[in-house]
């Protein structure tokens, strides 16, 4: 699960997904209104190529001894200045539209088109379901004969039907106020009834 923020400040023109809908990998989530920071982009290329046309001049000048070195230093760090301006603009562009980290489903938006988002702004949580993960709590005694790979039943509440499972991973410690640790399993067929956030049982 993830949630995913603004970069940039601006007003938001689409969000095409609602909660519960299926999105794709690369899918396009949130665009954001794009002409100011397109502009600023365009302006800091011209002024790089400005700047790069003055350093090559400065070059020239200096074969015939016309200029001194230290010009030429100046409009060189003048030159990678004007660049990397560009590639900030270009970041900023880039965060216009937000796409899709992985496959999944929205399980919340928290702003509306053409609401105004700035930087670090919450705008929708994420949850990849393609792989649900079982979470257990199991006595820490369970290691004498618990082990990777071990298969279970886990019956869903919600559901009310077992289902097969594996274990997947094994905790890195052992809670030593309770004496439990915590297990990962996971189905060996993802069904389609569950949900993340059920709850159930498993059984060794």
């Amino acid at each position: 699960q993830a949630v995913l923020f603004s970069q940039i400040q601006g007003r938001i023109t689409r969000m095409p997904f609602r909660e519960g809908a299926r999105f794709k990998k690369g899918s396009s989530l949130v665009q954001i209104d794009c002409d100011k920071y397109r502009a600023e982009l365009a302006a800091a290329r011209a002024e790089h190529e400005a700047k790069e046309k003055a350093h090559r001049n400065n070059l020239q000048l200096a074969v015939l001894q016309a200029v001194g070195q230290l010009d030429v230093e100046i409009s060189a760090a003048e030159t990678k200045k004007a660049s990397a301006a560009i590639k900030v603009m270009e970041i900023n562009v880039r965060g216009c539209e937000i796409t899709a980290p992985f496959s999944g489903r929205i399980v919340e938006v928290l702003v509306h088109e053409y609401e105004n988002v700035f930087p670090n702004d919450k705008l929708l949580s994420l949850l990849d379901d393609t792989s649900l993960e079982i979470e257990l709590v199991l006595p820490s005694n369970s290691l004498s004969w618990l082990a990777k790979g071990q298969p279970f039943m886990f019956s869903v509440d919600e559901t009310g039907r077992p289902y097969s499972a594996v274990v997947k991973e094994l905790g890195a410690n052992v809670d030593p106020a309770s004496q439990t640790i915590k297990i990962t399993g996971r189905f060996e067929k993802l069904p389609a009834e569950v949900l993340a956030g059920m709850s159930g049982t498993a059984s060794f």
